[in-house]
């Protein structure tokens, strides 16, 4: 793909773009979701879905996918492509170079087709070449490990001085989000920590909000 540049100056505030919890149909973590984005403005939700069976995940999404959609907020499964016009998703977040090839072009151009777990500049490139609607940088594996945080921002840096698609910088502490925006991601996605203290979700995601709209990006 050929560098294009861009103007951080010409951006707006990054939007925010919610992590679920491991969701199940009818669960107090799909609860919660539905609170999380009627209390504040998101772009998109990523749905986690428990490890259960198709019939059990499509219901799952179909349960909680037009509360979100309602509110403006695009559903995006973590994963299952396949599932994505069957549940009624609009897209589907997927890990991987080799996973993007192997499943976008069965998303697009009805439906989002983002890509993670980019390992390097090429894999990044790659996929925006196949017509990656996001790329996203900093989020933890299958197993919980992440990227050394300072590494992901230089990565979210890099491709927003250069690049058109657009970057979701993924932040796993409240602090991280700064940083984050200041190096350009247009969307921060926000991990668990948002969910880990369920009582305080609304205020932390209003705090956040807060943070970054109170925040002009360098130059």
């Amino acid at each position: 793909m050929t560098p294009q540049p861009t103007s951080r100056t010409d951006r707006s505030a990054p939007q925010l773009y919610l992590v679920s919890p491991a969701l199940d149909a009818g669960g107090a973590s799909a609860e919660l979701l539905r609170a999380a984005v009627a209390a504040m403005p998101c772009a998109a939700v990523l749905l986690r879905l428990a490890d259960t069976d198709e019939r059990a995940r499509i219901n799952c999404v179909k349960a909680i996918a037009p509360v979100l959609q309602q509110a403006g907020v695009a559903v995006i499964l973590d994963g299952h492509a396949d599932l994505v016009a069957k549940s009624g998703a609009d897209g589907a977040h997927l890990t991987g170079a080799a996973a993007f090839e192997a499943s976008a072009a069965s998303l697009r151009p009805k439906f989002i087709a983002g890509a993670g777990g980019l390992l390097t500049r090429h894999d990044a490139m790659l996929v925006a070449e196949q017509g990656a609607d996001y790329v996203m940088f900093g989020e933890p594996d299958s197993a919980g490990r992440r990227p050394p945080f300072a590494a992901a921002v230089e990565r979210v840096n890099w491709w927003a001085e250069l690049f058109e698609t657009p970057c979701v910088g993924y932040a796993g502490a409240a602090d991280e989000v700064s940083p984050l925006v200041q190096a350009g991601a247009e969307f921060i996605a926000l991990g668990d920590f948002v969910f880990a203290d369920r009582d305080r979700t609304g205020s932390i995601l209003a705090a956040i909000a807060h943070d970054i709209a109170g925040r002009e990006r360098t130059t």
